[in-house]
């Protein structure tokens, strides 16, 4: 039997994994997918500082080719009101990094491998069933030949696998909504700068990745549609459009697209399981709060399982995670869900309330350092 048993072997579950590492704990992985199709995932992750941290405690970091963000620079198309964020206001190396999610899961892993916890790769957890003293799983795929289509763990956590919309105690929002994300170079060197640009039908976000920009180019689906038809030069016209002059873009790769929404669950927890990253909470990309909630729900609960000996899924430790994580979780989904719908319409007053807000942020720099470390932090900012 497996005092754990972490369902999904990407960034997430493989930091909860590595996290619980001389624990005492029985720990093993479970993925559906091939370990390269994991290890070589394009997908970028925006990092924020307390981010870094963590990855410093499980000792990935300094095998990681992150990339900087040390300034980030927030304004909206056709209005007045901006506001600028630096790394020096805070005593930060950089307020972000960006990062392939591949690349992440690749340290990851490594280290989990070198740990001797064991993945099963290609192995689906096709049923489990709670009960009184431990969890009866079921499984499918190649991990089968070692470990057999059942086992058992005195807990589960799902870190992996996204929500569906009519289960029970799951909240969603269709933002109606759709991004575009590409890799796009620019004239002259980015300087470690970050942009958000708020426009009437979405944000537009760019993060520098490696010597180019990583772009998040959010619009409404059948704008989407529209844009990804043009080739690439009518499209970075567009986007250069958005921007103005504040960066001069020559070049764009890897369009593509994907729908938004919120989804999360009212309860992360439930009879000896846990979930966790997107299988707890898929959030909108505006403000790359996702993976950084992500982590910090893993931490917490590596904290609770070590802290409270003896059985990991007992209801008083699953208890404490709980409460240990409801003012950050629930704030995070409300903070990146009032940004969406406040700053991503054309209602005319709006759009002055939203330059006014940019304006007041930058000069009243209390409520900027606030953002700013609720960002970096989470619920820490309050403390």
């Amino acid at each position: 039997m497996h005092d754990l048993l972490i369902v999904g072997a990407g960034p997430v579950g493989l930091s909860l994994a590595l996290a619980l590492r001389g624990s005492g704990l029985r720990v093993a992985l479970a993925d559906t997918r091939p370990r390269a199709a994991v290890t070589q995932d394009p997908r970028v992750l925006a990092l924020a500082h307390g981010t870094r941290l963590t990855l410093e405690r499980l000792g990935v970091w300094p095998q990681l080719p992150a990339t900087p963000i040390r300034h980030i620079h927030i304004s909206q198309q056709g209005g007045f009101g901006r506001t600028h964020l630096d790394a020096d206001d805070y005593g930060v190396p950089a307020l972000g990094y960006v990062l392939a999610a591949g690349a992440l899961a690749a340290a990851l892993r490594e280290a989990v491998d070198a740990a001797g916890i064991p993945v099963m790769d290609e192995t689906e957890v096709t049923a489990f069933e709670p009960g009184a003293e431990h969890v009866e799983i079921r499984l499918a795929g190649s991990g089968t030949a070692l470990h057999g289509t059942d086992c058992s763990a005195r807990l589960v956590a799902c870190a992996e696998g996204g929500l569906q919309p009519d289960a029970k105690g799951v909240v969603t929002r269709d933002y109606d909504q759709h991004a575009l994300i590409g890799r796009v170079a620019v004239r002259g060197e980015h300087g470690h700068v970050a942009f958000e640009r708020f426009t009437s039908e979405g944000p537009i976000a760019l993060l520098p990745h490696g010597k180019d920009y990583a772009l998040v180019h959010v619009v409404p689906p059948a704008r989407a549609t529209e844009l990804l038809a043009l080739d690439d030069d009518a499209y970075l016209a567009r986007l250069q459009s958005a921007f103005g002059t504040r960066v001069q873009l020559t070049a764009i790769n890897d369009r593509q697209r994907f729908p938004l929404g919120l989804r999360y669950r009212r309860d992360p927890v439930g009879q000896r399981t846990a979930w966790l990253g997107n299988a707890a909470q898929t959030l909108h990309p505006v403000a790359g709060q996702g993976f950084n909630l992500a982590l910090r729900d893993v931490w917490a609960l590596s904290q609770a399982l070590t802290e409270h000996r003896g059985d990991p899924g007992a209801a008083g430790t699953l208890d404490a995670y709980r409460n240990s994580r409801r003012l950050d979780r629930f704030g995070a989904i409300h903070f990146t869900d009032s940004l969406v719908r406040i700053f991503s319409n054309g209602f005319g007053p709006l759009h002055h309330a939203r330059g006014a807000a940019l304006f007041a942020l930058d000069m009243l720099p209390p409520l900027r350092h606030f953002i700013a470390r609720r960002m970096m932090f989470g619920a820490r900012a309050w403390l």
